[in-house]
């Protein structure tokens, strides 16, 4: 039997339960088993640990590219597994080639790649604001505050953040070419090429304006990876890229020799199957008995394909365009009849044709109709530019997709060209899907900070701390565009903070050139309403599910010496998690 004495420590201990985190324990006593409450903070240690190597992490990610953000930021220069380098300032860009080894690093460098892929711009943005919403964490988490509490903060904080945006969201007018000149020239200010002045932004309009297909109710289906080519061609100047009204590809006719290389108004055809003898499913065996027998069966070949060419004759074509092969004969055929013929073309090149010339593509001669002959080009050219011959459908009547040509001095300057021409057309995209604007240069992110703590002010009980420091959070942008500028920080974002505190003011930003704080609207530094929201959203998910982590447990089996026996699994600690020898060489 226990005393009055334990059995009064034992309920003493039943009270601290909502206290303390517990494991309940036995052991034996006087013959008799007795249960208690037992600290555990070993386990919350660890929990703890883990938090803090995962936003250390995190924030490592962040602080690479911290100053490629904004216009005055710095280029990085990277070294592939190849040997080859990579100049350039855009996010999605340098996170792609670096090889992390802890996990939440690895997850960060995702959110860039989910940022470019959903609307292709924004990529540095999200990883900073993540970093700087895990970094406002780590305060509450040494403060024993349940990672729960925290997300449900954070949640509320998103929720309240995309309100302000709808508030504060500026329409537009997507046939205003002047208007949607300034906002794609604002939003890729940041990058390289910003330099060339108007050039990529009028490319990009161009292209996606091209491309654009209404679908009706206000909707616009714009396909910026199917229908729009980026062919780099390098020498010239980089002035000299044009968006084609059609498309180019790098193929020459058939026989060069015999087939027109400049065709006007051609009618074309557009195939999907081989032009040339078909061969047995299966693996055959032909047995032939007489000598006649082999020249009957050359001439069954011949007529087949005799067969198949005046099928396609009979439209009178003037280019046939083929995704498979197309024989000797075949290609005699169409050169008596002056008919030009291209082979192997690549299925997404025949696309752009079909959509670009009104053409269907067939997969079987016989059921060849005149509605698939695309009569919609002005001109077929095959040009030489350099040492290679690129073929041109072009002067389309109704383009739904086009080629950009992108000329420049070397390959290093086309690729960073290119990257950044992606992110304008994505730009541009979402605008024509989207077009509402919000101020840029951190006027955005100052607003819904100042919003956010006026509202923290309402809340009550616990989650009134995290939600303040979510709002705290949002200043990281402003900052790093104040620093990237070379200003005093501090004195710039006290400014900034007082002109937003009262929630008015919702335009005024730092501009990215010069340091100076001014009216966007003026300077016409502006942001898409959809890379804004899809910042926020995917910056505050992710920090929340890194948050709700509590351990790294490693399921990858280390290398065993021959006749050892096999070790249990093992639980990571944040020492060993981090460390990148995880795996033995």
């Amino acid at each position: 039997m226990l005393g009055n004495e334990s059995i009064g420590r034992l309920n003493l201990d039943a009270v601290l339960l909502d206290l303390v985190v517990f494991r309940a324990e036995s052991w034996d006593c006087f013959g008799v088993t007795v249960s208690v409450a037992v600290d555990d903070s070993l386990n919350r240690e660890s929990g703890s640990r883990v938090h803090h190597a995962n936003i250390q992490a995190s924030k490592a990610v962040a602080d690479i590219i911290r100053t490629t953000l904004g216009p005055r930021s710095m280029l990085k220069m990277l070294l592939d597994a190849a040997g080859g380098i990579v100049v350039t300032n855009d996010g999605n860009a340098i996170l792609r080639e670096l090889d992390l080894a802890h996990p939440a690093a690895k997850s960060m460098i995702e959110l860039s790649r989910t940022q470019d892929e959903e609307v292709g711009d924004g990529t540095t943005s999200v990883i900073v604001l993540a970093g700087e919403m895990l970094h406002v964490a780590e305060a509450f988490i040494d403060k024993s505050f349940h990672p729960t509490v925290i997300c449900r903060a954070y949640s509320k904080a998103l929720e309240d953040a995309i309100a302000v945006l709808d508030k504060i969201a500026m329409p537009i007018d997507v046939n205003d070419r002047v208007t949607m000149m300034e906002l794609v020239k604002s939003c890729i200010g940041t990058k390289f090429t910003s330099q060339f002045g108007d050039l990529i932004a009028d490319l990009a309009l161009d292209a996606t304006t091209t491309i654009g297909v209404d679908l009706g109710q206000g909707l616009r289906e714009v396909d910026i990876k199917k229908y729009i080519k980026v062919e780099k061609v390098p020498g010239g100047q980089l002035e000299d890229s044009k968006v084609l009204k059609g498309v180019m590809f790098n193929k020459d006719v058939v026989a060069p020799g015999k087939m027109r290389r400049k065709i006007i108004n051609p009618r074309i055809i557009l195939l999907d199957c081989p032009l040339e003898y078909k061969k047995g499913e299966n693996q055959t065996n032909a047995e032939l008995v007489r000598e006649e027998d082999w020249a009957v069966l050359l001439k069954m070949e011949e007529e087949y394909i005799e067969s198949i060419c005046l099928q396609i004759l009979k439209f009178k074509p003037d280019l046939v365009i083929t995704e498979k092969g197309l024989s000797d004969l075949a290609c005699h055929y169409f050169s008596k009849a002056g008919v030009s013929a291209i082979r192997r073309l690549r299925k997404t090149d025949n696309n752009r044709i079909a959509k670009a010339c009104g053409a269907t593509i067939v997969n079987r001669p016989d059921e060849l109709q005149e509605s698939d002959v695309g009569t919609g080009a002005g001109l077929f050219e095959v040009k030489k530019i350099g040492d290679e011959f690129f073929a041109f459908v072009d002067n389309c009547k109704d383009p739904k997709a086009c080629t950009v040509l992108l000329r420049g001095a070397s390959k290093d300057l086309l690729n960073e060209v290119e990257r950044n021409l992606q992110d304008a057309m994505s730009v541009a995209r979402n605008i024509l899907k989207n077009p509402k604007l919000l101020p840029g240069g951190g006027a955005t992110e100052l607003t819904v900070s100042a919003t956010l703590k006026q509202k923290s002010q309402s809340i009550e009980g616990i989650e009134k701390w995290p939600y303040e420091a979510a709002a705290i959070a949002f200043e990281a942008i402003p900052r790093t565009l104040a620093q990237n500028c070379g200003v005093n920080v501090i004195r710039t974002m006290t400014a900034l903070q007082g002109k937003h505190a009262n929630g008015e003011n919702s335009w005024i930003g730092i501009d990215g050139n010069t340091g100076a704080i001014s009216d966007m609207r003026e300077r016409k530094i502006w942001d898409a309403y959809n890379v804004k929201a899809q910042t926020f959203k995917t910056a505050i998910e992710a920090a929340s599910m890194l948050l709700r982590i509590d351990d790294i447990v490693s399921g990858i089996k280390k290398k065993q010496a021959p006749g050892s026996t096999p070790s249990k699994p093992t639980i990571e600690q944040e020492g060993e998690a981090d460390n990148e020898q995880m795996i033995p060489e």
